[in-house]
């Protein structure tokens, strides 16, 4: 399962509240019993109609099976560590979880 979350940060934060953000979501991938995860910003791929780069950070995360997923969203000290320390800096999450066609 792939749980893709895009950010949209508060514009009025401060260079340390950015930093924080920053380094607090670069720890989500490293969660030990991930498939694998990525956090990042916008590309700087050509601009198209269907390409958007207003999102200010981005998380994806592949889980081996939807259990895992679930830890995560509802026990995972990790993820509740990063969503307590950041929440108060974003103005908007959007969620994008997709499973696998086979």
């Amino acid at each position: 399962m792939l749980h893709n979350v895009y950010f949209w940060l508060k514009p009025d934060l401060t260079a340390e509240q950015r930093a924080t953000f920053e380094s607090e979501l670069a720890r989500v991938p490293q969660i030990s019993y991930l498939a694998s995860g990525f956090a990042g910003k916008p590309a700087a791929t050509e601009k198209r109609p269907v390409t958007d780069h207003s999102f200010s950070y981005s998380l994806s995360l592949l889980f081996k099976t939807m259990e895992d997923h679930e830890f995560y969203q509802k026990g995972c000290p990790d993820h509740q560590r990063f969503v307590d320390t950041c929440k108060t800096f974003w103005e908007r999450v959007v969620v994008y979880d997709s499973a696998s066609l086979s």
